[in-house]
This record gives C-alpha cells, sequence and structure tokens, in this order.
C-alpha cells in the first residue's frame, strides 16, 4: 500500500513538473480557461477572449516594432487583439498592406496560436479604392457576371441626395444597399480571412444601412464571409463585431454580429480637473442595452456580450478645458477635457492611468456583466500640447521609446481577474 502511494505521488509530481514547464508561471486560474472553438463559438470561450482583448491599432500594418508588441501581447495574457490591421481608406496601398501582413503574421501566432487577430473594415471608402482591381472570386460569390474592371467608387455611395456625410472632398460613407458596396466588403473579409485573422470590425454599421431597414444586405454579406470562414479560416469561423449606438443589430430574432462593441463613452468631472468617470446612460453609452438574440453559434441571450474601448476621433479646440460636449461640431466627438478618449487618457499621469483602468474594469463587469473592457495597447491619439500622435502602453525601451509604461497595470488586472 506504502509503495502505491509513493509511486501515485511521484506521477502526480512529474505530471506537475511537465505542467509547470508547458506553462512557465501562468497562474493555475488562466491555465484552466479555455480557447478552443471550430465553427462556432460558445459564451464561455468567447467571453474569456473578451476578457482579455486589447487595442493594437495597426499591430500588422507598419505602427511600433512588431518584435516588442509581440512581447508585450504574450507578457501581458491578451487573447483578442483588436485592429491589429487598421487602414483607413488609402486604398491604392491596401494590396501592400495585404503583403506585410501575410508576412508577419505568423510571428504572432508563433508565439501564440490562441490569439484572435481582428482585422477592420470601416465605413468609409476614397477614389483611390478605384486603384484595385476586383478578383474574379468577388463576382463569382456574388452570382455575377466576371468582369475585367476596377472597384468603382461612386457606385458604392448613397444616392446623391442621401450624401450628407463625408470624409473629406474624395471619400465617402459606402452604402450596403449598392451590390459595389457588398462586392468591396466580401472582398475585404476574404482576403483577411485568407491572410489568417479570424475577428472583423466592421466600424459605424449603422450608418451604411440607411437603405437597409431590414438588414437583407448586411445578412447576405455577412452569410457569404460566414460560409467562406468555415471552409477557409483557421478555426472555421470568423468573429463579427461592430459600433452600435442601437444596442445591435438583429434580424428576425437573429443577431448579425458575434459581439457588439462600442467606445466607452468617458465623462469628464468638471469640478476635479482632468478627472472622468463612467456612467449608466450617458450620452449613447451601450451599458445594459446591448441587444440579445439567437446567435450564428446557436445559444441565445437576453444581452450579447460586448467591448468597450478608448475611441480616438480628434481633439477639440480647446484641449485641456472641461464643458466642451454640448457645443460640439464633429459628431460623435463627446470630449473628455477637449480630448477623445485615448488622448485624454494618454495624457494623465501613469499612476492615474493604471488607477482608472482598474476602477474602468471594476465598473464595467459590475455594472453590466455583459460588458468588458478593452484595454488600450496601441492606438492613435491627437495631443497638441505635448505634440505625442501615438498611445503605446508598452514599457519603453530603445525598440519603444515612446512607451507609455502601461504594460504592469494591464497585466495585474488580468492577474487578478477570476
Amino acid at each position: 500500500m506504502e509503495r502505491r502511494k509513493f509511486l501515485a505521488s511521484t506521477l502526480a509530481a512529474s505530471a506537475l513538473t511537465l505542467t509547470n514547464h508547458a506553462y512557465g508561471s501562468i497562474p493555475l486560474r488562466q491555465r484552466q480557461r479555455s480557447y478552443r472553438f471550430d465553427r462556432t463559438i460558445s459564451r464561455k470561450v468567447l467571453e474569456n477572449y473578451l476578457s482579455r482583448s486589447i487595442t493594437m491599432e495597426g499591430l500588422l500594418n507598419g505602427k511600433g516594432d512588431l518584435e516588442d508588441n509581440i512581447r508585450m501581447l504574450k507578457s501581458t495574457g491578451a487573447k483578442y487583439i483588436g485592429r491589429s490591421i487598421c487602414l483607413w481608406g488609402h486604398e491604392s496601398n491596401l494590396l501592400q498592406n495585404f503583403e506585410r501582413a501575410r508576412q508577419q503574421l505568423p510571428q504572432v501566432h508563433a508565439a501564440d496560436p490562441e490569439m484572435i487577430l481582428e482585422a477592420c473594415i470601416f465605413e468609409i471608402v476614397t477614389t483611390e479604392v478605384e486603384q484595385v482591381p476586383v478578383p474574379d472570386w468577388t463576382f463569382t460569390a456574388l452570382g455575377l457576371p466576371v468582369e475585367k474592371r476596377n472597384f468603382r467608387y461612386d457606385a458604392m455611395l448613397y444616392p446623391l441626395p442621401q450624401r450628407t456625410r463625408s470624409w473629406g472632398p474624395n471619400s465617402g460613407v459606402p452604402d450596403v444597399s449598392q451590390t459595389e458596396t457588398q462586392l468591396w466588403f466580401y472582398f475585404l473579409a476574404k482576403s483577411y480571412i485568407d491572410l489568417g485573422f479570424e475577428g472583423i470590425h466592421w466600424g459605424q454599421m449603422e450608418i451604411m444601412d440607411h437603405n437597409d431597414p431590414g438588414l437583407a444586405h448586411y445578412a447576405r454579406v455577412f452569410a457569404l464571409v460566414r460560409a467562406y470562414a468555415a471552409q477557409h479560416a483557421r478555426r472555421r469561423m470568423v468573429l463579427s463585431n461592430a459600433h452600435v449606438p442601437s444596442g445591435g443589430l438583429v434580424r428576425n430574432g437573429q443577431l448579425l454580429l458575434d459581439f457588439h462593441a462600442f467606445p466607452l463613452r468617458i465623462k469628464e468631472v468638471p469640478d476635479k480637473p482632468q478627472e472622468a468617470i463612467l456612467q449608466v446612460g450617458y450620452v449613447d453609452s451601450i451599458y445594459l442595452h446591448s441587444k440579445g438574440g439567437r446567435t450564428f453559434s446557436g445559444w441565445t441571450c437576453e444581452h450579447l456580450p460586448y467591448l468597450v474601448e478608448l475611441d480616438n476621433w480628434g481633439v477639440s479646440k480647446y484641449p485641456g478645458q472641461a464643458g466642451q460636449t454640448a457645443g460640439r461640431q464633429v459628431p460623435g466627438a463627446f470630449w473628455i477635457w477637449g480630448y477623445d478618449e485615448i488622448s485624454w487618457f494618454a495624457n494623465q499621469s501613469q499612476a492615474y492611468r493604471a488607477q482608472w483602468l482598474r476602477y474602468a474594469w471594476n465598473w464595467v463587469r459590475k455594472t453590466d456583466p455583459n460588458g468588458y473592457l478593452e484595454m488600450p495597447g496601441s492606438r492613435t491619439e491627437v495631443s497638441p500640447l505635448n505634440h505625442r500622435s501615438w498611445y503605446s502602453a508598452n514599457d519603453p525601451s530603445p525598440k519603444t521609446p515612446e512607451g507609455l509604461g502601461d504594460e504592469e497595470a494591464i497585466r495585474a488586472i488580468w492577474k487578478s481577474d477570476r
């Protein structure tokens, strides 16, 4: 009997040694999190990913030092990498960016094959789309005759009487009811799936569907993209999300998206300079009103899980001053002390940033269990007072000299998350 006990304890110790060798110093509770999915994703696995989400804008299109960014992501335990290829217009460089991502993306998966890398399809097209050839397979997928031509900019836009919003003289908002827009969206989504991306952020979907009241056009695009992903994606699925001020897009009880996303909508505290809080019902925030229904993966929910992120859109004429939201001139520009969200955050002290991230994480989880804070890792900022144009959470180093050193704060919050 004693010999059997000795052998059992020896085998257990050996197994523990092998486990420790495989997982290093990763806490036991994190080792037990599942990140496995295939064709569909359970709510639990989806939430595991959302609970380890981080914005890394431009990770795979030339922003920052790739090696140091991968180090930071692996060190913190990040799993869902938001906006890792983030292209706003400039479509003439699109194919070059695809090629860069093709070369670099395998380096990320070599560090952690479980990571989901997110691409973006935004609410913008410019005249430069006319420099991009339409592949034969795009026509075929949409059941159209194959033509030898490039994409047509004007054919993607709303009809002239509806063109009330643009991004400049040579750019506009695409209309999803237009066949050319559907060709463009499918081309981008399939290209990203082929490159190895498993997530797509679809930007401000609700400003592209004014001629799609029943969501039939979006449903068609998503059906085509998901059918292709089921055959060709790394884990036979692509996760779609978008900013949804209405709380979500639902067609006949079916949720179009796999999870929702929205800016944090941070509220300044006027009598406490530079401080800010979160509040249910502040402007168009998503807290407590993410819509529910039946998901593509087959499970139903009263409220679909969602991410909230530190968004960027610019800076006001009076950075650092309170009370500018009421007189905003930019749609969606809810200023925090005259800044957008990430620029306000980046202009705080390191100590306050760490304190505020923990506050925001706890507030979101306590206020609405369906919500998760997407950590800031890398993002465009606008800071005319110190002339900084990029936020990076990385610890400062020769590879990332401009890093603001927030990775330990992120790591500590995730480590304490049970």
